[in-house]
């Protein structure tokens, strides 16, 4: 068998890399296809190498643009690719460009797509993640939600064959390498942290960055936190707060501690330290609950609903006034910090890459791994 794995960012990498190891496993060589939508080496290549994956086999530098632009240059590639090399399976993993690019490009060769954690809904149109996901699950043969409610989010579409709940793959990355983080990583040591006294931040989504009115009201929140914080900032970030006059007002922030993006173990030991987490990014969300840290949402909506109905998760928004105020029930409340630290995990046991390798193999075993062609919707 012959597994393709198209990914480009860093959540991808994290995610697909249990799957990828229960194949070599198994014996079975993968395809590694990297396009490149994280170009900068912090928001990648570190990944790779902290990870210990093979060698990327193609990398197709698609690099920034319009999402236009992103997704039409990586669909271009991926669809050279595949034709030369012709895998069983194409696996895609969330809601990026890239997921999009390569599920379109392999689903019109014919070649049958695996999408890793499908179902997913924020229920949101406005976000381009949305739109990504939505189609990705309409283009794939194969669909590996992650929960429950994220199955019946498939169901509701019309999707219902080849579907298997199998857990998320942010556990088993999670519980991989929370404990050669701790042992690897000096990062506390670097920025002057020590355990549960501080707060962990991050920001990149285009709803809170693209706009200079929403941007300024992240600001604000950051000018208020009641106790010391890190933001390993995205590039994309920076860039916006300095093109809207606003990266002086964030670098002038005395208890905020600004640095570039890190490395994987780097940021793993300090998601496990935090005192609480803040963040837009839908994985940290599940990040946050698999290592009892509570999180408060700088969102409206998420495609992750399972982190709020298990209470470890509190969507924020960009409201100053409730943000410091769950920010305060926190430090003052001792049963509500424990209440939410202690959260049950909605998202399965760690096993969800050996699932979905299995259940992969077994399905070409048996000549299933193919694209039937027909779907009522």
């Amino acid at each position: 068998m012959k597994p393709a794995f198209v990914f480009g960012t860093r959540p991808e990498i994290i995610k697909l890399a249990p799957v990828i190891r229960a194949f070599l496993e198994r014996g079975v060589e993968p395809l590694l296809i990297h396009t490149g939508q994280h170009y900068d080496y912090e928001m990648s290549a570190v990944f790779l190498e902290e990870l210990e994956l093979p060698p990327i086999d193609y990398h197709l530098e698609v690099g920034s643009g319009t999402q236009a632009e992103q997704t039409g240059l990586a669909m271009i590639k991926i669809e050279k690719v595949l034709m030369d090399e012709r895998p069983d399976v194409t696996l895609v993993q969330g809601d990026t460009n890239t997921v999009l690019a390569g599920a379109l490009a392999s689903v019109k060769l014919k070649i049958p797509v695996a999408h890793v954690e499908a179902g997913l809904r924020s229920f949101d149109r406005t976000m381009p993640e949305e739109i990504n996901r939505i189609l990705a699950d309409h283009a794939s043969e194969i669909l590996f939600p992650p929960t429950e409610e994220a199955r019946k989010n498939l169901e509701r579409e019309g999707i219902t064959e080849n579907v298997y709940v199998t857990g998320n793959t942010v556990v088993d990355a999670v519980l991989q390498n929370a404990k050669v983080a701790e042992k690897k990583s000096d990062v506390l040591e670097r920025f002057g942290l020590r355990p549960k006294g501080y707060i962990l931040i991050t920001a990149h989504r285009a709803e809170n960055t693209d706009s200079r009115e929403n941007l300024e009201r992240l600001v604000e929140i950051l000018e208020n936190l009641p106790m010391k914080a890190i933001y390993p900032i995205h590039p994309r970030t920076r860039k916006r707060l300095q093109e809207f006059g606003l990266w002086e007002r964030v670098s002038s922030i005395e208890n905020l501690i600004v640095t570039k993006p890190l490395g994987y173990l780097d940021f793993l030991k300090l998601e496990k330290n935090a005192f609480a987490i803040m963040t837009d990014s839908g994985g940290i969300q599940e990040e946050a609950i698999t290592l009892n840290v509570p999180c408060l949402t700088l969102r409206y909506n998420t495609e992750r609903p399972e982190t709020v109905e298990a209470g470890g998760n509190v969507l924020v928004g960009l409201e100053k006034e409730r943000a410091m105020e769950y920010l305060k029930r926190l430090i003052e409340d001792e049963e509500f910090y424990r209440k939410m630290a202690n959260a049950p995990n909605p998202f399965g046991d760690g096993k969800a890459g050996k699932r979905i390798a299995e259940i992969l193999l077994d399905l070409h075993e048996r000549g299933e791994l193919r694209i039937k062609g027909s779907r009522f919707i």
